[in-house]
């Protein structure tokens, strides 16, 4: 036998009472015996084999108590979420659930549990927003082709003239404070693109004039902010020798350069399909654009406050992609933390402006979809499937029987969510 109570607390609480009768507490004690007999050596017993009545008299009736307890709790606990109805929105956190009272009759435990906060919307149709124009100018065309140009280049080895700005420099360097070299100053066999700010200030500069093997003596001051303590601020020398000299030679932009990089034999075809095709991502970037400041406007207008648990969830969801992409590139968050010098309290503090970001989007547009009434067809339910068996590439009949009755409805509520993205955009007045 199972009972249970719901208390409403604050701050989007509940408090979930749970009773559980003889049978089921004497079912798990017995299971606990079974896992931990062998854990018991009493005299007189082979190891495994002492009968639970001589264990409970000689270490106490509570020896299963604990062990039974949490198997109770897991057997339990969703059951009576679901019972009661809780739109539970947080994981339990340490001392969120209590066992208040145990014995061979009934157990009882009691858990705080974070659940979805009451939002009221606002004003959300109609809202007038400013977003960037679509048109594409022709700078922006000829800054696209300059690209692709650059892609194209050619480097060229110079002898006859001295360095100048833009030019690609090979050299040799070693650097000296207070006369000293310091670890990390030298280098051989360095390129350096002149203007690429890729040294400290002024490094460049000083090279620009001087010719293949010249000796340069190239004074500098380290920033103050610079990421060594003991060279911030400092004045040093650097002995630069330049070993070579390469100048970057772009392709010229006519319909030669139009039919290499393209399917068009004219500059002017090549320049109208970039058009349309700038033209095309600009658009498609209004149109997020559009929808971002209609649901940033929703947000400001509605009234709700996010409980921190659900907060703190979010994070450790944002974390746990960011690890994975740094897996991927061979570099632990223990790596990252230790290269970049935060811990990973500062660390979490900078996903939570975006972690708020994120829940309150979803909130308001679950509550902009029950205000409307938004129901999902057979049509929109079986096209979502189709194209997220596509996106686990299995087969269409496979990936349905194969979900939950829970991912089913995360889907629909998804769909929901997405029809209310879209009334938000059609009805916002755009600037």
């Amino acid at each position: 036998m199972i009972n249970t109570k719901v208390q409403v607390l604050e701050n989007s609480q509940v408090e979930l009472l749970v009773e559980v009768g003889r049978e089921i507490v004497e079912n798990a004690i017995t299971r606990s015996y079974n896992a931990m007999k062998s854990n018991f050596n009493i005299p007189g017993f082979r190891k495994g084999k002492v009968p639970r009545h001589i264990i409970e008299k000689m270490y106490g009736v509570e020896v299963f108590f604990d062990r039974a307890a949490d198997n109770i709790i897991n057997e339990t606990f969703q059951d009576a979420i679901k019972e009661n109805d809780i739109d539970m929105v947080a994981k339990l956190r340490s001392g969120d659930i209590e066992v208040t009272q145990m014995s061979k009759e009934n157990m009882t435990y009691k858990a705080k549990v974070t659940v979805k906060p009451d939002v009221v919307l606002g004003e959300y149709k109609n809202q007038t927003i400013e977003v960037e124009s679509s048109e594409v100018t022709d700078e922006e065309i000829d800054s696209f082709i300059n690209q692709e140009a650059t892609k194209n280049a050619r480097e060229i080895k110079v002898t006859d003239r001295a360095v100048q700005p833009q030019d690609k420099v090979t050299i040799d360097f070693t650097g000296f404070v207070d006369g000293v070299p310091f670890e990390g100053g030298s280098g051989e066999d360095y390129a350096l693109v002149i203007g690429s700010k890729t040294f400290i200030p002024g490094f460049e500069d000083q090279l620009i004039g001087k010719n293949i093997g010249d000796e340069v003596d190239v004074n500098v001051e380290f920033p103050e902010d610079y990421q060594s303590e003991e060279l911030k601020g400092k004045p040093a020398l650097f002995k630069v020798n330049i070993k070579e000299i390469e100048m970057t030679e772009l392709p010229e932009i006519d319909d030669d350069f139009a039919a290499d990089v393209s399917e068009f034999d004219t500059i002017a075809e090549y320049k109208a399909d970039v058009k349309k095709n700038l033209t095309a991502k600009k658009e498609e970037e209004r149109k997020i654009q559009i929808s971002n400041s209609a649901l940033d406007k929703a947000i400001e207008n509605a009234t709700f406050t996010i409980p921190e648990n659900m907060i703190e969830e979010e994070i450790d969801r944002q974390l746990g992609q960011f690890s994975q992409n740094m897996s991927r590139q061979g570099l632990s968050l223990e790596q990252y933390l230790s290269y970049t010098g935060l811990d990973m309290e500062a660390f979490r503090e900078n996903f939570k402006p975006q972690a708020e970001k994120q829940i309150s989007g979803n909130l308001v547009l679950e509550q902009i979809a029950n205000a409307e009434g938004f129901e999902v067809t057979d049509e929109e339910y079986e096209k979502e499937i189709e194209q997220r068996a596509s996106q686990y590439k299995v087969e269409t009949d496979k990936f349905r029987d194969f979900i939950s009755e829970e991912y089913k409805d995360l889907i629909k509520g998804d769909i929901k969510i997405q029809k209310a993205v879209e009334l938000l955009s059609e009805t916002a007045v755009v600037k």
